[in-house]
């Protein structure tokens, strides 16, 4: 019998390209770090953050070890930001806890594009890369 391989189910990124400049970014980064530690992976996309839980619930019963969502809201001059940015969040976090999911957590919220770009950027925040780490960590913590 061969040891636990955390590793061997892919993991599903979810993302958003509503800021496609941001999105690229910050999927470079989650990218990078699943190849590295040669994690197979797929990845969907979705128009905007506030459709992340819904594709998160589609997926759930598709056999992935793991999740990482990805996607970027920037302030404007409207409440909008606050809502998709707490509605996303708790959309994903209700299914994470009650599905009992491993996932890494990469939605930026800022209040300027240059802000957002900073912490998508590879080189600088990677939060991208953050959220596939932290995935990562989940897995091994959740084990079957």
């Amino acid at each position: 019998m061969s040891a636990y391989d955390p590793y061997r189910r892919k993991v599903l990124i979810i993302q958003s390209r509503f800021y496609p400049d941001i999105s690229d970014e910050i999927f470079k980064g989650a990218k990078l770090v699943l190849e590295r530690k040669n994690v197979n992976f797929n990845s969907i996309s979705v128009p905007g953050s506030l459709e992340i839980p819904s594709a998160l619930s589609f997926s759930i019963h598709t056999r992935y070890g793991g999740y990482i969502v990805l996607g970027c809201v920037i302030r404007g001059k409207t409440s909008h930001y606050n809502l998709v940015c707490q509605e996303s969040i708790r959309g994903v976090m209700n299914l994470a806890c009650k599905h009992k999911l491993a996932l890494g957590f990469g939605i930026i919220t800022a209040e300027n594009k240059k802000q957002a770009l900073e912490r998508a950027s590879v080189k600088k925040g990677n939060k991208g890369g953050q959220a596939a780490e932290t995935c990562l960590q989940m897995i091994k913590i959740k084990k079957p």
